[in-house]
């Protein structure tokens, strides 16, 4: 997978380890099987948007062109994870995992920035 030229290796190695994207096991997988339904697509983008009773909500979806101000965590092989640089602030040392509770299966973002959730789990607050 390509990572746009600004935002080169050595740009990622100025971003300490511990904030960085990382996906479990799980969710590379299925991200990985949800990516080769879709032609052209290059990697999977992590977004925050203002919405939701406490604030914040993630958006997710498929990368087939690079944004302006994208950070590109290489998280497995063969998956790229694309943050808009505004997001990033939200999610820095965000773990990325698939989970199965009963019938409902999902993506569940480990964000040690927030500090409260709504009562159904679809939106967050960062102080």
């Amino acid at each position: 997978m390509s990572t746009p030229a600004s935002n080169s290796a050595q740009g990622l190695a100025s971003i300490p380890a511990a904030e960085q994207i990382r996906v479990t096991d799980k969710a590379s997988a299925h991200i990985k099987r949800e990516m080769a339904k879709e032609a052209d697509v290059i990697g999977f983008r992590i977004a925050v948007g203002k919405t939701g009773c406490s604030g914040w909500m993630y958006t997710v979806d498929f990368v087939r062109e690079p944004g302006p101000d994208d950070l590109v965590f290489p998280a497995a092989e063969g998956l790229d994870i694309y943050v808009d640089s505004k997001s990033f602030e939200f999610i820095k040392g965000t773990e990325v995992d698939f989970v199965q509770e009963g019938l409902t299966r999902q993506l569940k973002f480990n964000n040690p920035n927030v500090t409260s959730e709504c009562g159904c789990g679809e939106s967050f607050s960062i102080s």
